[in-house]
């Protein structure tokens, strides 16, 4: 590491984007004045070149603490056209950890991540009869740091910023035995940050719940990303099945905790794509578009037409899935696409040609006709759907939703199966429904390359399994568990399937593997086996990737895993251009990387927003490690009911600020 920058240096970084400042992150080095207009010199300076990462060690056996906790020892190099450069290190700094009282907006504190119902009033977790408290999650997801025009909150004494982060489930009540997962409606929370003028050091001012109550509550927020004008593209993931046992969906025990009644939800308002507008008060606004398909959505990318929508779809017999809107920066009126994939391409390799994607329109919508069919049709006005064949001809054979079933339309019912039950209707029209969670998209807008991750690559992926069915376009040779990173060129001049023009120049016309793991396999090629700390796939890579962001200036892609497969998940840069994979950070054994967000620039300073969930979820994977780390992770998150909140900075230690 070479040591902090001089004027020399500084003069560098500073003409690296004159006006468009980007370098370095926000630091506790000191690094008065990168990013501000210096004038009057005569230096001549170097031209900004790269950026770089060096890797985090993996955590082994002799490092428990280290595998307890966000461990991040990469160091961040800023690169210029002379050969010389200037290293930041890398750390960790939560806002806080769930569960933790924080600063209310409206007066008084407020707990980190807690649920509220219908009536804004705290949900309570009486499963310890002698200790009732609010329930709060251990997972938060989705992040969007951003600034709001004219903005002023009490307490900010530097620069006013904003993020939105949303709260995915919790996964046990107090207890410990009572599966929460699905069950309590997501909060949805605005901070307000006080950006510090002279070190771009983010800290938490204020903690603001958002009121969910107009758009029927949030049902299991996922991913998120920030739209180009300024607002957070929330998700709403695995969409409850209309058609299924209430009982056995969740549905009930969410209507109960949202509602105080298992039978007032209904299944139609959940499994839609919410925005999120913050206000310059620090305080939030949601609305939920229902024109963008009920599908499980991971999370949204907006395209450089600020119209098109790219949108992952996390679930089994998944899809691509795009939106075109009727104008720009409105999402509530457009047209809704599913993809037919052609070609063979082995999506484990790659070294494998690139897949053409062809268009199927599905309907075209405002979101207040789709909301008000939501409102008003019973999934049996809609369709009627069989688990096991009726012999009956007017029946269509098809697999969704992980299982094989028989619909059969209802006369003048086709837009409310488009927009309703998306995933059954682009089965029924022949869209490739093969995919195996697909989860976080994101875009390199310069080469025009969208990136979708592919958490694994089996089942419906693999020729001759049960659930691959013949003609969607998806068939391997054999399965991937650790999955990979695709990447799908962008073009306009497109038509559908029906000869139709689409509206976009941003329209994905094929998909290519860019980036794959690996499995640990034993003797047989196919069981996977664990290494020493447990590990199924090869640490030294990307395994099951999930959330994905792509920074412009850094031409870096950040990509945050929810595996099964490492024993601590890691969050890893890949430089598109030098084909560099550098594990910038590991999480807590057991915890998922979330909350993602690569931010090029605000006021001068740039920021990698990540955030994890539930630490120590324990699997096979873990019984080398289980017993040393429970009480370590017990000890740093709130008995392993809390987690991070946080953001990726350039400092001379890692810091633990605002768990007080």
């Amino acid at each position: 590491m070479t040591k902090p920058p001089t004027d020399s240096s500084r003069r560098r970084v500073l003409s690296l984007f004159a006006g468009a400042p980007m370098l370095p992150l926000a630091s506790s080095l000191s690094a008065a004045g990168l990013f501000t207009a210096c004038g009057g010199s005569g230096d001549s300076v170097a031209a900004f070149k790269s950026v770089s990462f060096s890797s985090t060690p993996a955590p082994d056996l002799g490092s428990p603490a280290a595998m307890a906790t966000t461990n991040v020892s990469s160091v961040m190099t800023v690169n210029f056209d002379d050969g010389s450069k200037v290293d930041y290190k890398l750390a960790y700094q939560p806002f806080f950890v769930t569960g933790n009282q924080v600063p209310n907006l409206a007066g008084g504190g407020i707990l980190a991540g807690g649920y509220y119902d219908i009536n804004n009033r705290p949900i309570i977790d009486n499963t310890v009869a002698a200790s009732p408290r609010q329930f709060f999650s251990d997972s938060p997801d989705g992040t969007s740091l951003l600034t709001v025009a004219n903005a002023k909150v009490d307490g900010v004494k530097g620069n006013p910023v904003f993020a939105v982060v949303q709260f995915e489930y919790t996964t046990w009540a107090q207890d410990g035995k009572t599966d929460m997962y699905g069950k309590l409606p997501s909060p949805i929370a605005v901070l307000t940050l006080d950006q510090d003028k002279t070190t771009g050091k983010l800290s938490l001012v204020k903690y603001h719940n958002v009121d969910t109550s107009k758009v029927h509550g949030l049902w299991i927020t996922c991913g998120a990303s920030l739209s180009p004008w300024g607002t957070h593209l929330s998700s709403e993931e695995y969409e409850p099945d209309a058609f299924a046992d209430r009982a056995k969906n969740y549905m009930n025990d969410f209507s109960q905790n949202l509602y105080g009644n298992p039978a007032t939800a209904n299944p139609y308002h959940y499994g839609h794509m919410p925005e999120i507008t913050v206000n310059p008060d620090g305080t939030g606004t949601v609305k939920k578009h229902y024109c963008m398909g009920r599908i499980s959505h991971e999370l949204i990318q907006m395209m450089g037409d600020n119209r098109t929508a790219l949108m992952g779809d996390d679930a089994t017999n998944s899809a691509y899935f795009i939106f075109v809107a009727d104008k720009e920066k409105d999402l509530s009126a457009g047209t809704l696409y599913a993809a037919k994939v052609g070609g063979s391409t082995d999506f484990t390799s790659t070294a494998s040609a690139a897949a053409p994607l062809i268009w199927i329109k599905l309907g075209k919508a405002t979101s207040a006709e789709i909301e008000q069919l939501a409102n008003t049709l019973k999934p049996t006005d809609i369709m009627s759907v069989k688990s096991a064949d009726p012999s009956d001809a007017s029946y269509k054979k098809i697999v969704a939703n992980g299982r094989t079933e028989w619909i059969k339309l209802n006369p003048g019912m086709e837009k409310a199966a488009a927009f309703l039950e998306t995933h059954r209707y682009a089965a029924y029209v022949g869209a490739s429904m093969g995919f195996t969670k697909m989860e976080g998209t994101t875009v390199n807008l310069k080469d025009k390359v969208a990136y979708s991750a592919l958490q694994n690559i089996q089942s419906s992926m693999v020729a001759g399994h049960a659930a691959n069915v013949p003609g969607n376009g998806i068939s391997v040779p054999k399965q991937l568990v650790a999955g990979g990173v695709m990447a799908l060129n962008l073009k306009g001049g497109q038509k559908d399937t029906d000869g139709a023009a689409i509206n976009s120049d941003w329209v994905p016309v094929d998909v290519k593997p860019m980036l794959v793991g690996k499995d640990l396999l034993a003797a047989d090629g196919k069981a996977l086996q664990g290494d020493a700390l447990g590990n199924t796939a090869d640490p030294s890579l990307v395994a099951n990737p999930d959330n994905l962001k792509y920074s412009e200036k850094m031409r870096t892609l950040f990509i945050g895993e929810d595996s099964s497969q490492h024993v601590t998940n890691m969050l890893w840069a890949y430089h598109i251009d030098t084909k560099q994979l550098s594990r910038i950070m590991t999480l807590p054994a057991g915890a998922e990387s979330t909350g993602l967000q690569a931010v090029d620039e605000i006021n001068g300073w740039t920021y990698i927003m990540s955030n994890f969930q539930h630490a120590g979820d324990w699997g096979g994977i873990h019984a080398k490690v289980k017993d040393t780390l429970d009480p370590l992770l017990k000890a740093n998150f709130n008995g392993k009911f809390g987690a991070d909140v946080g953001y990726l900075t350039a400092a001379s230690a890692q810091m633990r600020l605002s768990e007080a």
